[in-house]
Order: C-alpha cells, then sequence, then structure tokens
C-alpha cells in the first residue's frame, strides 16, 4: 500500500504541474513562451503531450502494483482464515445445556448453532410420566422431530461439539434428526450432555450409528446444572478440543 500511495502521489503532482502550466499560459502567453524558450535551450522542456505519457505509464503501473498487492492483509500473499472451523450445536429447552454451549463458545471462539424445533416444547410436553409429547417420541425410536433452520456451510467444519439433555436415559428424538440430516464424514464428532442425575449412558453411542463410519466420535460428558465455566474449560483442556 506505501508503494501505491507514493506512485499516487507522484502522479497528483505531474498533473498538478500540467494544469499550472497551462492556466499560466492562458494568462501571460508572452512569459510563458519566454520560459518555455530557455528550457527548451537547456533541455528542461516539459511538454503536456509528455506529461500525459508519463500519467499513462504511472497508471499502468499502479494496476500492476494493485495486482501484486495481498487480499485480506495478508503478507504472503494468501487469502486469511478467518473462519472457525469448529461448530457447537445444541439442545435445550430449560437453558441447561445451552449455558454449557455458550461457555464453550467463549472459550473456543467456535461459531454456534442452536436445535430449534418448528413445534416447540411446551412445560406439558415436557412432563416425566404423563405421557405427553417427549415420553411419547422417546419411547418410539423412529420419530423425527422437525428442526426449523439448517446450518450453513456444514462442509466447512471439521468438529462438531454436539450437547443435549438426557431424556428417558436417551438424546432427544430431535438430535437424530439432526444427525440425518447433514453428511458428517471425516468430521470429528465430541458429545455432552446435560441432566439431573444420569450419566451420558447409552446415548452418545445410540447417536453414532446414525452418521457415517468415518466420523470419530469422542468420548462425551455429562455437565450438571449450574456447572462452571472453569469446569467446562478443564474439560475442552482434557479432551484437547482447539
Amino acid at each position: 500500500m506505501k508503494r501505491i500511495a507514493c506512485v499516487l502521489f507522484s502522479l497528483v503532482m505531474i498533473l498538478a504541474m500540467s494544469a499550472c502550466g497551462n492556466r499560466v499560459e492562458q494568462e501571460n502567453p508572452k512569459e510563458i513562451v519566454t520560459v518555455e524558450a530557455a528550457q527548451s535551450e537547456k533541455g528542461l522542456s516539459v511538454t503536456t503531450q509528455e506529461a500525459e505519457v508519463e500519467s499513462s505509464e504511472l497508471q499502468g503501473t499502479i494496476q500492476e502494483l494493485a495486482a501484486e498487492e495481498p487480499e485480506n492483509g495478508s503478507s504472503d500473499g494468501q487469502e486469511a482464515d478467518v473462519n472457525t472451523k469448529t461448530l457447537v450445536v445444541y439442545f435445550s429447552c430449560t437453558g441447561t445445556t445451552e449455558l454449557v454451549a455458550e461457555y464453550v463458545v467463549e472459550i473456543l471462539g467456535a461459531d454456534l448453532y442452536e436445535i430449534i424445533p418448528e413445534n416447540p416444547y411446551t412445560e406439558a410436553d415436557l412432563a416425566y410420566y404423563t405421557n405427553g409429547r417427549a415420553d411419547q417420541e422417546q419411547n418410539d425410536p423412529n420419530v423425527r422431530p422437525a428442526i426449523s433452520g439448517v446450518v450453513e456451510n456444514m462442509d466447512g467444519y471439521d468438529t462438531i461439539i454436539l450437547g443435549y439433555p438426557i431424556w428417558h436415559g436417551q438424546a432427544p428424538r430431535i438430535i437424530s434428526t439432526f444427525l440425518e440430516s447433514y453428511d458428517f464424514s471425516e468430521k470429528t464428532i465430541v458429545p455432552f450432555c446435560t441432566s439431573h442425575s444420569s450419566g451420558i449412558g447409552s446415548s452418545a453411542s445410540s447417536l453414532q450409528v446414525l452418521c457415517s463410519e468415518s466420523a470419530e466420535w469422542m468420548d462425551g460428558k455429562r455437565f450438571g446444572a449450574g456447572v462452571s465455566k472453569e469446569s467446562v474449560e478443564n474439560w475442552i483442556e482434557e479432551m484437547g478440543i482447539e
């Protein structure tokens, strides 16, 4: 950019001198002829045509320098990678899982995607052992609740950190909907769950079969209500997640 600025400055000075010369010639033609004659004798005359040629040459140089300038502020001419390769995905109805997901995003600087059901769950839907909506869905492994919205550019992520609550010992069926909606080939999936007492159990292994065999699943982690950011950070360090 400094080189371009210098060239631009030179161009402006040449054009300014040319313009000044034209104004003087109009105001006092005899004097300018005399000066030009003297300059011609000394080989120092700069005509308007010569100035135009130099201006054209400078413009060409500017274009060449601009083409050589690196994009996005990268000193080596390579495009800077400003996008994270980690996506935190979570489903939360009470806010417990959401809190953990937000901690992970703050720690890693990752992107965040919330799984939002097209048909939101009510308190009655979530009431255990009432034969409500959540109970019915968990009793049927084939249920796939619809999701509102999609992940843009899923192919751009290498690591998916997947968070969900435990419902009757398993992940909510809407997590199955999510996993069956994308291709996770060659990606790393790191599950975590939240619950009052139940561990992650077989919930992660039940989800793993829904993905490509080339997807790498890491061991999951359970967090309780009121988990601290420090506890989440320790887990991330232990897992070696970047």
